[in-house]
């Protein structure tokens, strides 16, 4: 089978055309063409007046080798690619102890989902409840302002990423195609075929719920083992006579010992109890670079119209996305983060007294407003310097005062682009409704960042408006404070994906430093995954994978 890629169509084009273009690239006649199948499917919107729809096609037919050594030259043509995986190890026997998992979003899933199919039977500790009961106390802190600490967008069973655009693309180099796993995994547990196929896909946030649910019956059918509302509160370290340290055990907030010397620790961005028990017994954390800013919304429509033009609304063409950055005069970047087409501004707070925002959307993408991140980077050696945990306290310190701001019922503190960029105070807002709950108090959000990110963000925002027409707009909303971006730490680990001073502890995912959104978060568990795999097929009796063996 033969892939082509950088096939170009115009938008609307019959569906034959494509089996033609393919074709036609290989010289060959349409009949020739034992399958033509979709692989990939983008489009090319540089020019509004002409948008072209891009796709990859695998195709089937006879003489494959030398149409190939024909087109030799062209770079559009090769061999389609082998994408399915094949786990490293098949457990041949039960073990004990069992590897543990602590942390249900999307590293953690497919660690255990991974671990599971190799045949490990993992534990699952999460210190939320199941996505259902999760959804409704997320619910009650955006239409009540009644925070849960323990179950809310942050923390509960599918992590973050749950509350989402559901975006599943990265930038992540992906040689082996575990991406593709993790897309067909979700296939299988219900998401659309579509992201299969599609160059930007995404679920939203009804439809992870029920995938999530999906892939813990799937995990608990292979003998994996969830255990909801069970917080890790600490671990326990043994230092053998040369010093070094591994772990041997967890122990929860309920008091229970869990012998384990395989844990998978992917506990999210906003497990800051957890990095702090884990500096205090001596795991190596260092500082780590994110991001801060504000969530920015317009109508869906102006950025359909500055995208697509007279096409917007097209529907192979859906609700447009951006991705803006600018070199700031003072040195930072300003850029776009987690553009949500079609989305709502949600309350994303995970402790009590704090506010802070992020962006969701539905599979649809069918709400008045398109949503993103305008952040700056912060650096620890110049913002947060002297501690590991510093970055933490900035990001604390700025949502308390997003939470003052706001008025002090989970409330965010909101202000026009025209009153930002003039440095006076919002008093009311104009045509651009915030979409954000519990609700928004107009205020003035200079005092709401350090001030280089307010600097970097004013000179950011008419360079994009120039870029997108309308992006400055007077009534555009400014809404504070987004500090999530990423996690302010890395637990460091080695070439074995073990903590460096650590061994059997697994740092993984996003909170741990190595990792940025479903997909890569997803990828980062499959691997964290075999590795744990392969220092248990060390010590017990195992059997490699069968020649051929493969799970897609």
């Amino acid at each position: 089978m033969l892939r082509l890629t950088e096939l170009k169509l115009p938008l609307d084009h019959p569906p034959q055309a494509i089996a033609e273009a393919a074709a036609d690239r290989l010289d060959v006649k349409t009949g020739d063409l034992i399958s033509c199948n979709v692989v990939r499917r983008a489009h090319d919107a540089r020019r509004k007046s002409a948008i072209l729809m891009v796709y990859s096609v695998d195709v089937e037919l006879n003489d494959e080798a030398g149409i190939l050594a024909r087109c030799a030259a062209d770079d559009r043509v090769k061999v389609t690619p082998d994408t399915t995986y094949r786990p490293p190890v098949i457990a041949a026997e039960p073990l004990t102890p069992r590897p543990v998992v602590i942390g249900a979003g999307p590293c953690g899933l497919f660690a255990a989902l991974l671990l599971a199919q190799m045949g490990f039977r993992p534990i699952i500790f999460d210190r939320g409840k199941v996505v259902r009961e999760r959804t409704r106390d997320t619910w009650g802190l955006w239409r009540r302002g009644v925070l849960n600490p323990e179950s809310n967008v942050q923390f509960g069973e599918g992590g973050a990423g749950t509350f989402s655009d559901g975006k599943l693309y990265s930038q992540i180099k992906d040689p082996r195609f575990l991406g593709r796993k993790v897309l067909a995994e979700f296939v299988k547990a219900g998401a659309p075929p579509e992201i299969l196929t599609e160059a930007h896909p995404h679920i939203g946030t009804f439809r992870l719920v029920t995938m999530v649910e999906s892939l813990r019956r799937t995990i608990e059918a292979l003998g994996g083992e969830y255990r909801f509302q069970s917080r890790v509160t600490d671990i326990e370290v043994t230092v053998d006579a040369g010093g070094a340290r591994r772990v041997v055990g967890l122990v929860l907030e309920s008091g229970e010992y869990i012998a384990a010397d395989h844990v998978v620790l992917a506990v999210g961005h906003s497990a800051r109890d957890t990095f702090e028990f884990l500096h205090e017994r001596g795991v190596h954390i260092e500082a780590k670079p994110f991001s801060i800013g504000f969530r920015i919304e317009h109508p869906q429509s102006w950025i359909d119209r500055a995208r697509f033009g007279t096409r917007a609304g097209h529907p192979d063409l859906g609700a447009a996305d951006y991705a803006l950055s600018h070199a700031c005069a003072n040195g930072r970047t300003a850029y776009s983060f987690c553009m949500c087409p079609g989305g709502t501004v949600v309350a994303a707070t995970s402790e009590p007294g704090r506010v802070v925002t992020n962006g969701m959307s539905q599979y649809s993408r069918k709400e008045r407003n398109a949503n993103a991140g305008i952040v700056v980077g912060v650096e620890p050696a110049m913002d947060y310097p002297g501690h590991p945990l510093a970055g933490i306290e900035l990001q604390r310190r700025l949502e308390s005062q997003a939470f003052i701001d706001g008025g002090g019922t989970y409330a965010a503190p909101a202000q026009r682009v025209d009153d930002f960029l003039a440095g006076r105070p919002s008093t009311g807002l104009g045509e651009v409704i915030p979409s954000y709950k519990p609700g928004v108090r107009p205020t003035d959000l200079s005092n709401s960042l350090p001030s280089f990110a307010i600097e970097g963000i004013r000179e950011a925002l008419p360079v994009f408006g120039r870029r997108i027409p309308g992006f400055d707009a007077d009534d555009a909303v400014l809404t504070g404070v987004e500090t999530r971006t990423s996690s302010p730490v890395r637990i460091t680990r080695g070439s074995d994906f073990q903590s460096l001073n650590t061994r059997g502890l697994y740092p993984a995912g996003e909170g741990a430093g190595y990792a940025g959104g479903i997909l890569s978060a997803a990828v980062d568990g499959i691997k964290v995954a075999e590795a744990v795999a392969r220092s248990l097929a060390s010590s017990v009796n195992y059997k490699p994978t069968p020649r051929g063996h493969s799970s897609h």
